[in-house]
């Protein structure tokens, strides 16, 4: 797992999405949902790139993944990211094992 810091970070990823689908989940330090939805995704068993955004931190990066995947920003929230494309996502409580599995398993072909 490693961690977006800079925009030109999230561009890499981003482009590297069109050869692998990759994850990408931003949290929060002070939120307790998202220490949940850290906790699920570092026990996520899969072979895919797996990136964080600290919101805090990196709150230019966090605007950009906003801004280029035209979603609304939420925290915690995880992407997968397929063709430089958000093509599944999930917030909240819904970060789970077993719903990031089947979103893998239904959406990354």
């Amino acid at each position: 797992m490693q961690r977006i810091k800079t925009l030109d970070s999230w561009r890499d990823v981003l482009e590297q999405s069109h050869e692998m689908p990759c994850l990408v989940l931003k949290f929060s330090l002070t939120c307790i949902s998202s220490i949940s939805a850290l906790k699920e995704f570092k026990a996520l068993a899969t072979e895919l790139p797996k990136y964080v955004v600290i919101v805090q931190k990196e709150r230019d990066v966090s605007n950009a993944i906003e801004r280029d995947l035209q979603v609304k920003h939420d925290s915690p929230q995880l992407l997968i990211l397929q063709n430089g494309k958000g093509i599944w996502q999930a917030t909240h409580y819904k970060i789970k094992r077993s719903l990031l599995a089947e979103g893998l398993s239904l959406y990354v072909k």
